[in-house]
């Protein structure tokens, strides 16, 4: 028989000594009265078996093996739960028993108050007229500003859920909803079936409605969670699905709606994400994505994607070895795209196989590549149904070597042969290709130490490339967009892909700088260009690479710890014309977050693109207080005038409600999308099911 109070005694008196580690009792005074009734008094301390009671007084009767209790008392139960009380009568181990004028408190969050709170078979607490809330009451005689009332609740430790009868809810001490039958998580449960907030949303061409979430636990490892969307404007089901398992994880997210904008059809999307190991160190990557119509995503805002693509693979990465094979089909939702769908590629089917042939100090390392690609579209007609397949193979080696006088030089040699398979296009035949390439560089690492720790790094570099190709034309699929960085400026090709290959003999040049404080911050600079000895006609005037000499190329970094990061290049051409520029800011601390880019490109009427284009976004949060939060982005079109996308959002939380506001507007429209204004609102209860740990929201009282 488990014994509290009777242990202690028998540690003082030699009453059954092997009872004597179950419990420790602390108190001022101790006394025994002639009944053997123990009776200890003045900052009264039990501890037994995790449980720990504190109390003014406490009556031990052996005879009936119970506690009489005097308070006011605290009994705790770890730290998710604890009781106070005005008085109580419990059985020696605490499991059982009556507590008077009491009130549970759970993850110091909610706070269950009552007459009377009886204990049972130490897992249920029962609570009468119970008067449940997570508010603080800031002035006397107030009411919160929400509470739930009850004829009784009942907590099931075990399950860690609360169950109440004759629910009702009170907003500022009004009643505004009743249910008879109630259950909800408490907040020690972070995953538990039942319900979550509700949202209010408005949008354009939806309506004002609401979305009620139901979630689904489904084990420890998986989840399903319900959404059903309802407005005047649409009848919607979502659905969400998480599942993590011992190889891997897998979720799912989808919707289906009938609505007034297509009354005719039943519009839907499904977006599926996997990742699975398997045998040998291989992994499986699976992504799917379909919908209905072209504007679903947008008119519910689900997804911003304009094009869609679904893609499996299966690839291996080792030390010296990489594979991979994927198919990857695609799908536009672009309104100036929609006209010519059939004739883009729809299909892509790839392997790749990569592997170190040796690795040496003094000769380098040298690589063997195998590749093989099709791509495919729906178009059965001559040049607009092109498909291709390519069959490749590559060796590349690689050197670089320590000189005199602080001098380090490179080297460098790729040999690529391509064989492309074309159909369904007369301007191109079957043919084969043999791309060499080759490249020696010679840098001068410099440092400098300034005072107070200051370095400074200066690097000149210097690259003379030479490629060139063998056979007839290719199509380029993979290369038509090129952009020049510093990145690529030592790139034996400047392309992308594999398809279009940079050919002739030219000499990349590149100046970096780099300062490094003690303090904590850096900034760095680049400055290169590329200088041919012949113009190829390869590059367009957008791509700053074009001619005998390409453009001035700019790059600087600034960081500044994990607070600030600025990067910024741009291509300036010889008459100080800026043709690209691109400027990225992120500040970050304990309250503010700000971000912002910029980007320019001038005309460019070889490239198609007539008038120049310049584009601002911003985006930010501020924690105005420890309750409030505010965010905004904004997307602006400089060239046109115009905004393309605005946002503003709102949130309050104290520690026992929490309140989201959200407007964002689209300025934009296309044939298949109209501008749109979109409304949400959430509101919260904190402390159900919150999962905080303890960490109680900042009060409203402000103390």
């Amino acid at each position: 028989m488990r014994r509290l109070c009777a242990a202690a005694l028998a540690l003082l008196l030699a009453i059954a000594p092997a009872a004597a580690q179950d419990a420790t009792l602390v108190a001022d005074s101790l006394a025994i009265t002639a009944d053997n009734t123990l009776v200890a008094e003045g900052n009264v301390e039990v501890f037994y078996e995790g449980a720990r009671l504190t109390a003014r007084r406490v009556i031990y009767d052996r005879t009936a093996d119970r506690l009489t209790i005097e308070g006011p008392l605290t009994l705790a139960q770890g730290a998710d739960a604890v009781i106070l009380a005005d008085s109580a009568e419990l059985d020696a181990d605490l499991t059982d028993g009556i507590l008077r004028s009491a009130r549970l408190v759970l993850d110091q969050q909610l706070q269950i108050a009552a007459a009377q709170i009886a204990r049972s078979g130490g897992r249920f607490t029962e609570i009468s007229r119970a008067v449940v809330s997570s508010c603080d009451i800031c002035e006397p005689g107030a009411a919160p500003i929400w509470e739930i009332r009850a004829s009784r609740a009942v907590r099931d430790e075990e399950e860690r859920q609360l169950y109440f009868e004759d629910a009702q809810l009170r907003v500022a001490g009004v009643p505004v909803f009743y249910i008879p039958r109630l259950r909800l998580p408490d907040p020690t449960l972070t995953r538990a079936t039942g319900f979550l907030p509700a949202t209010i949303e408005q949008r354009s061409r939806l309506s004002t409605g609401v979305k009620v979430p139901y979630f689904i636990k489904i084990g420890d490892h998986a989840d399903l969670t319900f959404r059903a969307y309802l407005t005047p404007a649409t009848r919607t089901l979502e659905a969400e699905f998480r599942q993590e398992l011992r190889q891997g994880r897998l979720s799912f997210e989808g919707a289906i709606s009938q609505d007034d904008i297509r009354e005719d059809a039943t519009r839907a999307y499904l977006f599926a994400e996997g990742e699975f190991d398997l045998p040998r160190g291989f992994t499986l990557t699976a992504d799917l994505e379909l919908v209905s119509d072209t504007s679903y995503l947008l008119e519910y805002g689900y997804s911003d994607k304009d094009r869609l693509d679904s893609a499996l693979e299966i690839g291996r990465v080792r030390d010296g070895q990489r594979i991979l094979t994927a198919i990857t089909a695609f799908r536009t939702l672009r309104a100036s795209e929609l006209p010519i769908e059939e004739e883009l590629p729809n299909r892509r089917v790839e392997l790749e196989y990569e592997e170190r042939i040796f690795a040496d100090p003094v000769w380098g390392q040298a690589w063997a590549e195998f590749g093989v690609l099709t791509l495919n579209r729906e178009s059965s007609e001559p040049t607009t149904g092109r498909d291709v397949s390519r069959v490749s193979a590559a060796l590349r080696w690689q050197a670089n070597a320590d000189l005199a006088f602080g001098l380090r030089g490179s080297a460098e040699a790729r040999l690529d042969m391509d064989y492309y398979a074309i159909s369904q296009d007369p301007a191109f035949e079957d043919t084969a290709r043999v791309a060499p390439a080759a490249a020696v560089g010679l840098s001068w690492p410099l440092q400098r130490m300034g005072e107070n720790g200051v370095r400074h790094l200066l690097e000149p570099r210097v690259q003379l490339a030479w490629s060139d190709t063998s056979g007839e034309e290719v199509p380029n699929e993979d290369s038509t967009s090129v952009e020049f960085d510093e990145g690529n400026l030592f790139a034996l090709s400047r392309f992308p892909g594999s398809d279009a290959v940079e050919t002739g003999t030219r000499a990349n040049l590149g100046l970096t700088w780099t300062r490094l404080d003690p303090a904590g911050w850096s900034l760095g600079a680049t400055v290169g260009r590329v200088v041919r000895f012949e113009d190829s006609g390869q590059f367009g005037t957008d791509t700053g690479l074009s001619g005998d000499s390409s453009d001035w190329l700019f790059a600087a970094q600034y960081k500044q710890g994990n607070r600030i990061a600025i990067t910024s290049r741009s291509l300036i051409d010889d008459d100080l014309d800026v043709n690209v520029a691109e400027t990225r800011f992120d500040y970050f601390d304990q309250r503010l977050r700000l971000g912002g880019s910029y980007i320019y490109r001038a005309a460019a009427p070889l490239a198609d693109r007539f008038d120049e284009t310049s584009e601002l976004a911003v985006d930010g949060a501020l924690q105005i207080d420890p309750n409030w939060r505010a965010r905004a982005d904004w997307r602006f079109e400089a060239d046109e005038g115009r905004s393309t996308r605005a946002g503003v959002g709102v949130t309050y939380q104290n520690e026992c409600v929490g309140v989201d506001l959200s407007l964002s507007r689209r300025f934009t429209s296309s044939t298949t999308v109209e501008p749109a204004t979109d409304i949400t609102l959430r509101v919260f209860l904190s402390g159900f099911g919150s999962g905080a740990g303890g960490q109680r929201p900042p009060s409203r009282c402000g103390g």
